[in-house]
């Protein structure tokens, strides 16, 4: 009898924040996806400043991993900081998924955290992202503000970023108010809270929407890319080939 196939290890790759909120929400997240898929090992590995690190993860491990990156677009971090790192893991076959970003899930989860933080249907929308000078990565928040615009019944949705794009939440919402916009909320496009989130949510003019954290649809994202890379894996590949599923 062949004995079945262990499923890959699942490796969420957090940003890492000095402020103590951003690793409780980065846990119950995923809690939410042990519970949605019981039978699969889910670890964390941080970029920067928490702990474990990413590497120290991934030396843990052995056999197959899943890197998920905890990010909304493809910028630097997933295009050159976790190639870096995974340079080290030679001994595990890794696949790693696609950013969380652009999809309908998360404009699901988006517009959740909205309708809960008080936004009225009509009113315009700010959607605030930590921002990259990659333009693929700037490419996929306007998209995803155009399906957060869909689900809001097309009421403007404007993008906005906490660092190195423009434009910024302030420029975004003085933008909107010449538009004739007296209701604007901010929707936060962050996995968990942080500088980033703060900075954001500190311009906002009226409603803020909490960080998307163990939100139902965004664990069910994370799984959507595990399992997209998961299934790459399987097909004949050099070794220790590092796949990007998108989609």
């Amino acid at each position: 009898m062949r004995t079945a196939r262990p499923q890959p290890a699942l490796v969420a790759v957090a940003h890492g924040s000095p402020d103590p909120g951003a690793e409780r929400a980065v846990q119950a997240l995923l809690r939410l996806v042990r519970a949605l898929r019981p039978g699969t090992r889910v670890e964390v590995g941080h970029l920067e400043t928490d702990r474990p690190l990413l590497a120290d993860t991934l030396a843990g491990l052995r056999g197959e991993a899943v890197l998920v990156p905890l990010l909304f677009g493809r910028g630097y971090h997933v295009k050159r900081d976790i190639p870096r790192v995974l340079a080290g893991a030679g001994h595990l076959n890794v696949a790693t998924a696609g950013s969380l970003g652009p999809h309908p899930l998360l404009a699901e989860a988006l517009h959740s955290r909205l309708a809960e933080a008080g936004h009225r249907r009509g009113g315009a929308v700010v959607l605030a992202a930590a921002g990259s000078r990659d333009p693929e990565s700037a490419a996929g928040t306007e998209y995803t503000a155009a399906m957060l615009s869909a689900r809001l019944g097309g009421a403007p949705v404007l993008p906005a970023y906490a660092s190195a794009a423009s434009p910024t939440v302030p420029e975004a919402v003085a933008a909107l108010r010449e538009a004739g916009h007296r209701e604007i909320a901010v929707a936060s496009c962050f996995v968990a809270p942080g500088l980033f989130a703060t900075r954001c949510a500190e311009a906002a003019p009226g409603v803020v929407a909490a960080p998307l954290g163990a939100h139902p649809a965004l664990a069910r994202l994370l799984l959507h890319r595990y399992d997209q890379a998961r299934a790459a894996l399987t097909r004949p590949r050099p070794a220790r080939t590092v796949l990007a599923a998108t989609g």
